[in-house]
């Protein structure tokens, strides 16, 4: 079974299995934001998916 590549390169998986994405909005357009808002933007958001869904599409993970 092969990876989704599209979906693979918007998460990451820790070391403990949780999958991490980035917030959304935060792409472009930040410079009318606070400096905190803007680096709030950097930090990761916990993705919840099924397991399902999780061994179709990131098999390996």
């Amino acid at each position: 079974m092969k990876t989704n590549k599209s979906f693979s390169k918007r998460l990451k998986v820790t070391r403990t299995g949780k999958i991490i994405s980035r917030k959304p909005g935060f792409n472009h357009f930040n410079a009318k934001q606070s400096r905190s808002t803007q680096l709030a933007g950097r930090k990761g958001k916990a993705f919840v998916i099924s397991n399902k869904s999780k061994s179709h599409l990131l098999p390996f993970a």
